[in-house]
């Protein structure tokens, strides 16, 4: 134990902790370890391993990030780009059936004789504005509505990207996040890059995160529209709208798939730039300039 206390105060010592008394108990003994240190500073369990286990963990992965993954990644979305799926130049390619056939108009009749009143005339108005409505739709007539197909399989090539980007940025805004020092007055340029970093790094996480929201906002516009044209099989504009929902989604999932691209080059670019200062944000010969 006191081999463990003596090696514990040389380390806290180095990081220049107040040299004042503390006498602390551990098992039962009255120590004076010289200094004011937290309680779990003094348990070496197993915790404290942990911890550390973790702290090389994120290091090796996040290293490993950055000078392999970005660069494999951003070269495999850039081969995604050039695929035909997304070079269609003639967006009516991506248009889907929407399954859903324009019945026979339904011709209203008003005749009556007029000899029953002013109250008569009221109830067939009344009949009349319940019939435009719109149709009540209980079963499809050809079954279930598929969504647009073509649109669906490059979302599902679009979505495990999106997530795997956030979590990759995550894991280095850890590692870069670990390597910031206390705070100390002065000599702290590297602290403020590797403060940019960690912005930089948070932001790509919210704009990945608000592609998924789009791609949720698109289901349900769509599905909402499709409603509509069952219940007003015969206003074509709500047909047409469909179709201009679907050639901006195709245009909105390239845009996506060149930003995700984009993000692993630049994070890739502005990491490796910087990464003296990002692993050193202060050097260790700082005591001598003053």
């Amino acid at each position: 134990m006191e081999k463990w206390i003596l090696r514990k105060r040389k380390y806290l010592q180095s990081g220049g902790l107040s040299a004042s008394h503390y006498n602390y108990k551990v098992r039962g003994r009255q120590l004076d370890l010289g200094f004011p240190i937290l309680p779990i500073l003094l348990l070496p369990g197993t915790d404290l391993l942990l911890v550390d286990s973790f702290r090389e963990r994120i290091t090796s992965e996040a290293e490993d990030l950055v000078a392999n993954f970005f660069p494999k990644k951003l070269l495999e979305l850039d081969s995604f780009l050039k695929e035909p799926i997304l070079n269609i130049h003639d967006l009516t390619q991506i248009h889907s059936d929407m399954n859903l056939p324009v019945p026979d108009p339904i011709l209203l009749t008003n005749s009556h004789d007029g000899l029953d009143g002013p109250t008569y005339k009221k109830r067939r108005l009344d009949e009349c504005e319940e019939a435009f409505q719109g149709t009540k739709v209980f079963v499809m007539p050809n079954g279930m509505l598929k969504s647009n197909q073509q649109l669906v399989d490059i979302i599902e090539k679009v979505k495990p990207e999106i997530r795997l980007l956030i979590e990759k940025c995550n894991t280095v805004k850890m590692w870069v996040q670990l390597l910031i020092p206390r705070i100390e007055d002065g000599n702290n340029f590297g602290v403020s890059i590797q403060e940019e970093t960690v912005a930089e790094l948070r932001t790509v996480e919210s704009e990945a995160a608000s592609y998924l929201d789009q791609i949720s906002r698109y289901y349900i516009t769509r599905a909402k529209l499709v409603s509509k044209i069952a219940k007003y099989p015969h206003v074509e504009d709500y047909r047409r709208t469909v179709t201009e929902i679907d050639e901006k989604e195709y245009i909105s999932l390239r845009l996506i798939i060149s930003e995700l691209r984009n993000q692993y080059v630049t994070l890739h670019d502005m990491i490796l730039k910087n990464i003296e200062k990002i692993k050193r944000p202060r050097s260790s010969n700082a005591e001598t300039l003053y």
